[in-house]
C-alpha cells in the first residue's frame, strides 16, 4: 500500500491521468455551452419526525435511510399527483411512460459514484424498497451494472474525438429519435422516470442536478444536507433538523405548478411517512 505522500507524488506524476476519470471523459463527450431552458427550484423541508421514523424502522430490522424514504415519495408523487412529470419527448410528442422507474445514485466502490434503477418504485412499500436498493447496489458492485451505467463505462473507453461522434450517434438515436436496441442494451428510456442523489452525505449542504443529454429524466432531485435551524412551531423557536430539497426540471414537459404540486406533496407524505407501507 502506498503511503500518503507517495501517493502524492504518483499524482503529481500523471495529473492529466488521474484527473481523467472515466466520467470527466465521457462529460467532455456529451455536455455542451448551456443554451437549452431549464427550471430550478428548491424547499427546505423539516424531517425532524420523519428521522425520529426512520430511527424507528431500523429498530425492526427495516436498514432505510432519508434517500430511501425520499425515492418513494417521489414515485408516489409521480402516480398521484403530477403524472405529468412521468413523461419524455419523443420526436417532437410528449409520451406517457408506461411505468414509474427511479435512477438512485449510490456510492459504489471508493469514491465511485454509481447509480442503480428501481423499476415500479411506486409499488413498492419501505421494506420492499430497502431490500431491492441493497440487492441492486450489491449487483453493480460485483460488476452487474444497469445499462445507463455500462454504456457511460463503454463510451470513456473511446478515444477523443470518436467518443464525441459515437456520442452523438447513440443520442440521435435513442433520445432524438426514440430508436432502442435491447440487445447492445441501448434505450430511449434507460434513465427511467426521475434521478435522485443525496450530496448530504458527501458533506454539501445543497446543490443543482444536470438534466443528461443522455436521457429523458423529466426532473433530477438533489438531497441536501440535514442540519438544525431554529424555526417557529406554534409561535415557539425551537430547533428542527432541516434539509433542502433541491430540483432542475425538463421544461418542454415540466412548468412552475407541476413543481409547486410536487413540493406539496412531497411536504404531505413527509407528515404522514407510514402510508409509505401501503403500495396503493
Amino acid at each position: 500500500m502506498l503511503r500518503r505522500s507517495e501517493q502524492n507524488n504518483s499524482i503529481m506524476a500523471n495529473p492529466s491521468e488521474n484527473m481523467n476519470t472515466n466520467w470527466r471523459k465521457v462529460a467532455s463527450s456529451i455536455y455542451r455551452k448551456p443554451q437549452d431552458s431549464k427550471i430550478y427550484g428548491s424547499v427546505d423541508i423539516d424531517v425532524t419526525e420523519l428521522e425520529k421514523f426512520i430511527a424507528k424502522k431500523r429498530k425492526e430490522g427495516i436498514k432505510t435511510t432519508l434517500t430511501h424514504l425520499m425515492t418513494l415519495i417521489v414515485g408516489r408523487a409521480f402516480r398521484e399527483a403530477v403524472p405529468e412529470l412521468n413523461t419524455y419527448i419523443r420526436r417532437g410528442k410528449v409520451i406517457q411512460r408506461s411505468s414509474i422507474d427511479a435512477m438512485v445514485s449510490v456510492l459504489l466502490k471508493g469514491d465511485e459514484m454509481g447509480s442503480v434503477k428501481i423499476e415500479n418504485v411506486d409499488q413498492l412499500t419501505i421494506a420492499g424498497f430497502t431490500k431491492m436498493i441493497a440487492q441492486k447496489i450489491k449487483e453493480s458492485r460485483s460488476g452487474d451494472e444497469n445499462s445507463a451505467m455500462q454504456s457511460k463505462h463503454m463510451l470513456s473507453s473511446i478515444p477523443w474525438p470518436f467518443r464525441t461522434w459515437l456520442f452523438n450517434l447513440y443520442k440521435t438515436f435513442t433520445i432524438d429519435w426514440g430508436f432502442s436496441f435491447p440487445w447492445i442494451n441501448l434505450s430511449s428510456d434507460s434513465f427511467g422516470s426521475y434521478l435522485i442523489s443525496n450530496i448530504g452525505t458527501l458533506g454539501l449542504d445543497t446543490g443543482y442536478g444536470a438534466l443528461l443529454p443522455s436521457s429523458n429524466v423529466s426532473i433530477v432531485l438533489i438531497i441536501g444536507k440535514v442540519y438544525k435551524k431554529p424555526i417557529f412551531v406554534n409561535d415557539e423557536i425551537v430547533p428542527r433538523k432541516i434539509f433542502t430539497l433541491s430540483a432542475t426540471l425538463d421544461h418542454r414537459v415540466v412548468d412552475g405548478s407541476h413543481g409547486g404540486k410536487l413540493f406539496r406533496y412531497i411536504k404531505q407524505m413527509i407528515k404522514n411517512p407510514e402510508l409509505l407501507d401501503a403500495t396503493s
